[in-house]
């Protein structure tokens, strides 16, 4: 018996070989088979607006979202240029994730406001591999324009929601036009019984996606290439791809 999804898959490949809505955009796979073939275009669209949200106790300071971001940037070939209002992006950490320094070009405005026409400027600019916004408020018209720049250039826009008050973290539940809407939390890593630290894990939800359904995956954090992993422990749980 044909499931939904392979009827969804299958409509979405002769969409493809039409030329249609995906068959022209570029995508940039996370490496997890489940994600992947949960995503339309088995990837991250790349000309497109993606937000970031972080999760959990203290998420205002924490930096999962964070370091999502950066090893998807990691992953792509350019420099990148990252938009921001405060100092404290640690750059050593992004090392971690793969994303050297030396590739991040940063534009620091002393608004959140004037983070937003620094994405859209980026955009319009060539040779670039993604352009990265830390906002608070992301409006729908602001938003449109971003997701037009980017299905312009090719470049994906990755904006990290971020908030250090009660208002400013109800700005980030508003609706938008990102084409993805991501919420990531730290969870407990697996326990060593001769102690040390495992590699971290995350909740990666995907909130709001173009052609998918809300979902969300128990992932390992990205590695020194940038990339997530499925636990070898809850690979085969059946609540690993639990609708949401």
């Amino acid at each position: 018996m044909v499931t939904r999804r392979e009827v969804i898959d299958d409509l979405r490949r002769q969409i493809e070989r039409l030329g249609g809505t995906y068959g022209s955009r570029k995508f940039l796979p996370f490496g997890v088979l489940a994600l992947d073939r949960h995503l339309p275009g088995r990837g991250l669209t790349l000309g497109a607006l993606h937000e970031v949200v972080e999760h959990g106790p203290a998420a205002e300071f924490a930096g999962s979202a964070t370091f999502f971001t950066a090893g998807i940037a990691a992953r792509l070939k350019g420099p990148v240029l990252w938009c921001l209002t405060r100092r404290d992006l640690f750059a050593p950490g992004l090392m971690k994730v793969s994303l050297h320094p030396d590739r991040v070009i940063y534009a620091e405005t002393n608004r959140d406001a004037d983070v937003l026409p620094l994405i859209e400027e980026g955009l319009h600019q060539k040779g670039l591999g993604a352009v990265i916004g830390e906002v608070s408020r992301l409006g729908l018209t602001t938003s449109r324009r971003l997701q037009v720049a980017a299905e312009a250039s090719g470049v994906p826009a990755l904006v990290i929601r971020r908030w250090w008050t009660v208002a400013q973290k109800d700005l980030t539940k508003l609706p938008t036009a990102a084409s993805t809407r991501w919420r990531v939390s730290p969870v407990p890593s697996e326990v060593v019984p001769a102690g040390g630290l495992k590699r971290g894990r995350w909740q990666v939800e995907l909130v709001r996606c173009r052609g998918a359904e809300p979902r969300s995956w128990i992932l390992e954090a990205c590695n020194a290439q940038g990339r997530l992993a499925l636990p070898a422990d809850l690979a085969n749980r059946q609540d690993q791809a639990q609708v949401r």
